[in-house]
């Protein structure tokens, strides 16, 4: 785990069951190719692609955890019709009402979707809007096709014919449910307790539950307290979860072993997994299948805490919870390893919020100010739950 504040922009639409379907099948495709290849920069831990709409570019998040959203100004900018409100509510539990659209045409390459139900949100909030999202390609729209994907060549593929991909060396398959908004839902088990989890490209972590179902019974776990991932609309609420490892997750037919769960505000399953493999999301027969194509152990190694950036400042927003631990929730971080991180724009807040000080270092010299007083930190990154 390189870190352990975590982005999702997973979205939860509330409307009648009837609106919801006939919004969410709404739209076409046509490809020029049997299968098309799509531009994908898988960076951060989340994949992108570039669309066209009326000749205009566009940087959209490949999304199956979300519905295909626009972003606020290219609403604006084509002067499109409202076709309704709902409440969406996001991964932390945050609620707004938004505007639901139909897009008339957009373009990724050489695929064109017509008449795509989409919802309009404000993506410039919180540490979201350090991406420059416009929009989200969403389950909606990838349910008209079937998609092959494969993070480590940046490769994304398209076609309306599944005979198309050689499903030879496929041997994971997992089924899926989805309700209206087409999000695809896998079922696995944690110490007997039936889980369904969001399988969503839109997660930059790995597993996560909600704490309910923690299992108390489990022989090591981290205590952890505070904020440590960001929705659509914000953080939810600081609050106190764990980290473990399971003896085995079921998942379709494969067994997963010692696995790293963390718990907080939903249940999903996101790319520091996917990442392991090239997969194939078929909505028509409602399975995703798997080829590993590399093996990572899934371990937890941290300096055990982790920050967002609020008004120019970093300030520490998560800590695992140990006794004597040296940094405190809300302690004001004025630099690490000598990088300045307080007084920042924008821009700069950004720029260190994707490209993390301590990514690649084994040790911290941290400058912190707690009550007004200036404190010198120290910290040596471990691995937890060995």
């Amino acid at each position: 785990m390189k870190k352990i504040l975590h982005l999702f922009f997973a979205f939860c639409v509330i409307h009648t069951a009837a609106q919801g379907k006939k919004f969410f099948d709404s739209g076409e495709v046509q490809l020029k190719n049997p299968v098309e290849k799509i531009n994908l920069q898988y960076v951060s831990n989340l994949p992108f692609v570039k669309v066209s709409i009326k000749g205009k570019p566009y940087n959209f998040l490949f999304d199956s955890g979300a519905p295909t959203v626009i972003s606020s100004a290219i609403y604006t900018e084509l002067g499109l019709e409202k076709k309704h409100k709902s409440n969406v509510k996001d991964s932390q539990k945050n609620k707004q009402e938004q505007i639901f659209t139909q897009l008339p045409e957009m373009t990724i390459d050489q695929v064109v979707f017509k008449n795509i139900g989409a919802i309009v949100i404000d993506l410039n909030n919180s540490e979201l809007g350090c991406f420059k999202i416009d929009g989200i390609i969403g389950a909606n729209q990838m349910a008209k096709l079937f998609w092959r994907v494969n993070y480590s060549e940046n490769s994304l593929e398209a076609t309306k014919d599944l005979s198309r991909f050689d499903l030879n060396g496929y041997e994971t398959i997992l089924p899926f449910d989805f309700k209206a908004q087409k999000t695809p839902i896998v079922e696995t088990k944690i110490s007997g307790q039936k889980v369904n989890l969001t399988f969503d490209t839109g997660f930059t972590g790995r597993i996560r539950i909600t704490e309910n179902y923690y299992p108390s019974s489990v022989s090591k776990s981290i205590e952890t307290y505070g904020v440590n991932a960001v929705g659509a609309y914000g953080t939810g609420k600081p609050e106190t979860n764990h980290i473990f490892k399971t003896n085995e997750l079921p998942l379709g037919n494969a067994r997963f072993m010692n696995e790293v769960i963390m718990t907080g505000n939903s249940n999903i399953i996101g790319n520091e997994f996917f990442q392991n493999f090239s997969f194939i999301m078929d909505w028509k027969n409602k399975k995703v299948y798997m080829k590993r194509i590399k093996e990572t152990e899934a371990k937890i190694e941290s300096f055990g805490f982790g920050y967002r950036f609020i008004d120019g400042k970093a300030e520490v927003s998560y800590i695992f919870k140990e006794d004597h631990f040296p940094v405190q929730i809300g302690d004001s971080i004025i630099s690490i390893n000598n990088v300045a991180l307080e007084n920042l724009d924008k821009e700069t807040s950004c720029h260190y919020f994707i490209n993390r000080v301590e990514k690649d270092a084994r040790s911290l010299t941290m400058k912190v100010k707690r009550n007004g007083n200036i404190m010198d930190i120290r910290l040596t990154k471990k691995e937890y739950l060995k």
